[in-house]
């Protein structure tokens, strides 16, 4: 394909020539011989100053979004105002423009996302479409699971996810959309069939400044960026801001369900959690229809819900969603139970703002104070580092009120000092007089709260779920607590007494 052609929809004319390119890349490491380099400003660093090292690979033509870079001798050369916009139009046209025969579903929110995620791709395969999923945890795509280095990655690797699915013979994709990949211009030009919104919550204020600008970037899902805007909006009538997005929405989408436990389109009644499950009636605009599912809690019942409406709008059978949402078993890292015969419960959870540390720790106290029990509620955090520190003493105050005891330890500090992110949680902790100990090494925090537990109790680790890393000043070393928690369980001889009984 010629350079002229990439362009094509841009309006721009390269300079220098019109070579054939072979391929294209924003980073000037994996760039070959005969491709375009995609020069563009970056959260963390500049790519043109790269743009020589990518002409030392072989790069035969230059797209800027720098209008001070000089042009390179013999080198096809365009200017662009906006990088990212420009490369997500470009890496359709080298793909084929794949989207264009797929079914998008974009989930945004605060929390919820990728369980939401989750759950649509097990509908709609289960309905018999062939889906894609692109998410916080892992890349579903043609069969393969991949891992996710984030949870909405650029234009140029969604279109290659897009046209690996349709050369497999897929019809959906299904994908969490972060607040940054929306401002940022990642989904730049996709035609999103349906937009789910889940909430919104305090997060991520280190990038936005502020919940007004936050907001912004997420509804741009609703108003479409670069693209019309969704055929169906799924939003959760329940939250604040799903409320105000709603009018919004009525006035874009062709259709818009909304969703709440006790109003919406869909909505449930009969609710029964339970520590094994849940159970309820979910009401539709087709009628109501029984919902046995293994997830627990509250908040996984707004999942279900989203879940279903997005669903039913690409076409699925309320029986199927059903039959769905039963057989679903459990998002790795979220509200994960980690069983090794303990008369206590020990859950792995992603929650790491106030407002999902409140939901995880309501949810643990209902089932330790279920039937007159008087468990208690056991809850190991710590706050990330390089993240907006205004939220660290809402955590510790939510993770205070929420529990009986409370372990203060390290999530990712990544380059900040451990005990400094500790000192800016415990302000908000110490306000609610719960009891508490610091521990700032996490496998020493969880070792803590297991031993802590005695029968009835809940214990949640939470902050980190599904990861395997554990992001520090001194790098990346591996760190699963899943794997952590099991391991201090099998020391106090658990594991080795549920074998016993199994036998």
């Amino acid at each position: 394909m010629h350079f002229s052609e990439l362009l094509r929809g841009t309006g721009l004319i390269p300079r220098g020539g019109d070579p054939d390119i072979l391929g294209l890349d924003y980073d000037s490491r994996r760039v070959n011989p005969g491709w375009l380099f995609v020069a563009i400003r970056g959260e963390s660093t500049d790519g043109n100053r790269y743009i020589d090292a990518a002409l030392a690979n072989g790069a035969v033509a230059v797209l800027t979004d720098s209008p001070e870079e000089h042009v390179r001798p013999k080198t096809a050369w365009v200017v662009v105002k906006h990088g990212r916009r420009t490369l997500a139009t470009l890496s359709a046209n080298f793909y084929g423009h794949p989207v264009e025969k797929l079914k998008i579903i974009g989930i945004t929110g605060t929390n919820g996302k990728t369980t939401t995620a989750f759950l649509i791709e097990s509908i709609l395969n289960f309905c018999g479409n062939k889906t894609a999923l692109i998410g916080t945890i892992e890349y579903h795509v043609a069969g393969r699971v991949l891992s996710a280095p984030h949870t909405t990655p650029e234009s140029l690797e969604l279109n290659q996810i897009f046209s690996q699915q349709l050369s497999a013979g897929g019809t959906d994709a299904v994908m969490e959309v972060s607040s940054h990949a929306l401002e940022q211009g990642r989904v730049y030009g996709l035609p999103f069939d349906v937009a789910v919104f889940t909430n919104l919550t305090r997060d991520h204020l280190d990038y936005h400044k502020d919940m007004d600008s936050y907001f912004a970037a997420k509804r741009m899902l609703f108003h479409g960026s670069g693209a019309q805007p969704p055929r169906v909006a799924v939003i959760n009538c329940e939250d604040e801001y799903g409320s105000a997005l709603l009018s919004v929405s009525k006035n874009a989408s062709e259709q818009v369900f909304s969703y709440g436990i006790n109003d919406g389109d869909f909505h449930a009644g009969n609710v029964l959690l339970q520590p094994q499950g849940t159970q309820f009636d979910m009401v539709t605009p087709a009628g109501t229809l029984n919902i046995r599912a293994s997830l627990i809690g509250r908040i996984n019942i707004y999942n279900m819900l989203a879940a279903s409406a997005a669903s039913w709008a690409r076409g699925c059978s309320l029986e199927q969603i059903s039959g769905a949402i039963s057989r679903f078993q459990q998002v790795p890292g979220r509200l994960e139970r980690v069983d090794c015969g303990q008369p206590f419960t020990v859950v792995v959870d992603y929650a790491h703002t106030d407002d999902a540390l409140r939901n995880l720790t309501a949810i643990a106290r209902d089932f330790a104070g279920r039937g007159g029990a008087r468990g208690r509620v056991i809850t190991v955090f710590g706050c990330g580092g390089d993240r907006d520190r205004s939220k660290r003493p809402l955590m510790g105050e939510a993770a205070g009120k929420g529990s009986d005891f409370v372990v203060l330890t390290s999530d990712n500090p990544r380059s900040e000092d451990p005990m400094k992110i500790i000192e800016d949680a415990l302000s908000g902790l110490e306000s609610t007089k719960t009891r508490y100990t610091v521990e700032p090494e996490r496998k020493k925090a969880i070792a803590i709260a297991i031993a802590e537990a005695t029968a009835g109790d809940v214990v949640l680790i939470a902050g980190k779920g599904h990861e395997k890393h554990q992001i520090t000043r001194e790098g990346v070393f591996p760190f699963d607590d899943v794997k952590v928690a099991r391991e201090a369980l099998q020391q106090m001889g658990y594991l080795k007494a549920a074998e016993g009984a199994k036998r």
